[in-house]
């Protein structure tokens, strides 16, 4: 099978895996209490931004852009989050800011990326 998409050469999937890893980073001080709760929620849906983007590239141009518009919700579902998290003071302005904004760009950079495969 012939893939279409190098995933690991995609900037989006770079930024995907870096917005993954700052959440994640960020996650360590989270309270023991929403171990199970915001943590465990925050951490899958950022996993699933560039997960999604990797299982794509190997689809069909239409397929993948499937699995871009999921990778697309997670980023809006963790957007969402990241709101609670800093509204219980999870997260500081400058964790959120910088988080939020690499997400828009990632949303903006995806949508530009999702009309090439059209």
């Amino acid at each position: 099978m012939k893939i279409k998409h190098n995933y690991k050469n995609l900037k989006i999937w770079q930024k995907a895996l870096n917005i993954a890893f700052d959440t994640s980073d960020i996650l360590e001080a989270f309270p023991q209490k929403e171990q199970y709760n915001l943590t465990s929620q925050m951490s899958r849906c950022s996993i699933s931004i560039p997960s999604n983007i990797a299982e794509g590239s190997s689809r069909t141009d239409k397929s993948f852009n499937h699995f871009l518009d999921i990778s697309l919700g997670s980023s809006y579902e963790l957007s969402t989050q990241l709101l609670i998290a800093h509204h219980k003071k999870y997260i500081n302005d400058a964790e959120l800011e910088k988080l939020e904004n690499n997400i828009t760009e990632l949303q903006m950079m995806t949508s530009g990326f999702q009309k090439t495969l059209r």
